[in-house]
């Protein structure tokens, strides 16, 4: 598809465009912050069946950074989503 048919596409119908962006970034903040819940399970699980409880707290600030990180941005994406979806109901 040309550029100029998805152009044209957006000219015809500004809402469904604007609200299909709102759902990919649904979808993808939706996503990241399950993966992100997923990914903190495994490693607490991969911790408890090796039986290194009492280092859990030492070197894990870093992966939690990172978490806290993937949590926002999941979060921004949704919001971001809230934002263009009340957007479209105004075009």
């Amino acid at each position: 598809m040309s550029l100029q048919m998805l152009w044209s596409l957006f000219l015809a119908h500004p809402a469904g465009a604007v609200n299909s962006l709102a759902l990919f970034f649904a979808l993808a903040g939706a996503w990241l912050c399950l993966m992100t819940r997923l990914r903190e399970q495994r490693g607490l699980a991969r911790v408890l069946a090796q039986g290194e409880l009492e280092t859990l707290d030492d070197g894990d600030e870093r992966t939690l950074r990172i978490n806290r990180f993937f949590y926002r941005f999941g979060a921004i994406c949704l919001g971001a989503a809230l934002l263009l979806s009340w957007f479209s109901t105004r075009l």
